[in-house]
């Protein structure tokens, strides 16, 4: 397939009639313990196997490890037969696009050198076809994360990656396991609600940017809730929801864009 780099943040892919584009977020896979993830985790790797033969593309758009930590020599134990399709997916020339989540954003350069796999950390503009895409995970984006971007600012720093990676494995990983264990996907069981657009931070967001540059659609993770909304007569916000609790994933063919659940 053809995808050009058009600029440092973002790209073009041709999309074919009989190809379509398949972008997911936020499987936490890990969470809430290594039982219920396995089960998520065979659901997820059923998914990939079901559009394998017409994609064109896949984006994973964050939070897709509960939590993920780069050592030296050394990544979390686990998720094996997710990694192992993906490999199998990029074998069979299959480009995937991984975007960083306030959940693992300590993924380093593994997944570029071991599967071939792009990485991105901020939102890009993508051009399919005629259509133009912005796309991310949509941590940090308009007024709803402003506490979380000074914790991002730190745990993105080079000392605070430099002082964790000095923790043993054993040690840090099990720090980390328990801090997730805290987080609201691991503690909402019904999951999100929608309070009305007026509170949807990111479709405000979205709104912002659409005044300035057109984009046909906006497709986020990291809220939890799947969501397709208009940001006005000629483009969508698209939120891809969370496997924790719902199974969805967007579908963007040459004729019809739709949110599914697998």
């Amino acid at each position: 397939m053809l995808v050009r780099f058009l600029y440092f943040y973002g790209m073009q892919i041709q999309l074919p009639l009989d190809k379509k584009i398949y972008f997911a977020s936020d499987f936490h896979l890990g969470t809430p313990d290594a039982e219920t993830s396995l089960v998520r985790e065979k659901k997820i790797v059923s998914w990939l196997n079901q559009i394998q033969d017409d994609a064109q593309a896949v984006f994973l758009l964050g939070d897709i490890f509960d939590f993920w930590f780069e050592y030296k020599r050394a990544i979390p134990k686990g998720f094996i037969r997710f990694q192992g399709k993906l490999a199998e997916l990029r074998d069979r020339n299959i480009p995937i696009f991984f975007f960083t989540g306030n959940h693992d954003m300590w993924l380093f350069d593994y997944f570029e050198k071991e599967l071939g796999i792009k990485v991105f950390r901020h939102p890009i503009e993508v051009q399919v076809n005629e259509k133009k895409i912005l796309v991310g995970h949509g941590d940090g984006l308009g007024d709803g994360d402003r506490w979380y971007m000074v914790l991002k600012k730190f745990f993105n720093s080079s000392t605070c990656q430099w002082l964790f990676a000095r923790i043993h494995p054993n040690t840090g990983i099990a720090i980390a396991q328990y801090w997730s264990r805290k987080s609201r996907i691991s503690n909402n069981r019904k999951g999100e609600k929608f309070n009305g657009e007026e509170n949807e931070y990111l479709l405000k967001y979205c709104r912002e940017i659409e005044q300035k540059s057109h984009h046909d659609f906006y497709i986020f993770g990291h809220r939890h809730l799947p969501l397709d909304l208009k940001v006005n007569n000629q483009s969508r916000y698209i939120n891809l929801g969370e496997w924790v609790h719902f199974s969805p994933y967007f579908e963007l063919g040459t004729e019809q864009a739709e949110l599914k659940s697998f």
